[in-house]
């Protein structure tokens, strides 16, 4: 299943659902493949990170039309490294790439990321709160995914995700969610696995790296680096929460975790 090559209309909940396709079954992986690992280490997310405190490079970084409506301030994303990929690049997230660097690194379009977090957030307010599922095994994706689940209502498996929580009724810890936000197709492959086996969408942020094939909304970003999925996940639920006819009432500093 793959994402729509169209792009999102990102103030309409309407067109944010005709993004997802109708999930397919995904083919069963061999006994040995049954719990997908992170094919990296902790040490590229504190890279990730020294990354974004070296500050933004705003002659190169800011993004073709830097007069856009942002939901924060383009220094803002820049500073905060989400726009900091990694030095490999997917055919699949090929469009969501502003540069390259001298250095290697590919450089994410954070009008692309602005405009997909509230299309997502346009999508997860048409869902009963507690029908959402937000995981994360990156060490610093989990603090913020926790805080975004307790901010809209929503359900939170960080860390190390147990095989069968949606596919094995008789495991104690299985759930039902309807859609699953995942902080990294790669880390978080075992949920991916499991939401495809049972047909529910799933939104993910994924960096440069990324597959998307069975990913139904893609959020590009730095999922890897403190600060910037900090940032990713406090814009999601604001957002969220404004569409519910919420107040959206947090800072960001609710969802930064203290080193």
């Amino acid at each position: 299943m793959s994402e729509s090559e169209n792009d999102a209309d990102t103030e309409e909940a309407a067109d944010a659902e005709e993004e997802v396709e109708e999930t397919q079954p995904a083919a069963e992986d061999s006994p040995d493949e049954t719990e997908a690992q992170p094919e990296e280490t902790e040490a590229t997310e504190a890279v990730a990170d020294e990354e974004a405190d070296e500050g933004p490079r705003f002659d190169e970084d800011v993004m073709p039309d830097d007069e856009a409506d942002l939901l924060i301030p383009v220094e803002d994303y820049l500073s905060a490294g989400v726009h900091i990929g990694t030095q490999q690049k997917t055919k699949d997230m090929e469009r969501f790439i502003h540069r390259v660097r001298d250095d290697g690194l590919y450089v994410l379009d954070v009008s692309e990321t602005d405009g997909r977090i509230r299309t997502a957030a346009s999508f997860l307010a048409n869902y009963d709160p507690e029908q959402v599922l937000v995981t994360s095994s990156r060490q610093y994706g989990r603090f913020p995914a926790e805080k975004f689940a307790d901010a809209i209502g929503a359900r939170a498996r960080t860390g190390r995700f147990i095989p069968g929580t949606l596919t094995n009724p008789e495991y104690a810890g299985y759930i039902e969610p309807d859609v699953v936000v995942v902080t990294d197709p790669i880390g978080d492959a075992q949920a991916v696995k499991e939401a495809i086996t049972v047909g529910i969408p799933v939104i993910a942020m994924c960096d440069s790296n990324n597959q998307v094939s069975n990913v139904d909304l893609v959020i590009p970003t730095n999922n890897k680096g403190r600060r910037a999925l900090s940032v990713v996940y406090w814009l999601l639920a604001n957002e969220t929460l404004d569409r519910r006819g919420a107040e959206p009432g947090y800072a960001l500093e609710d969802f930064e975790d203290e080193l």
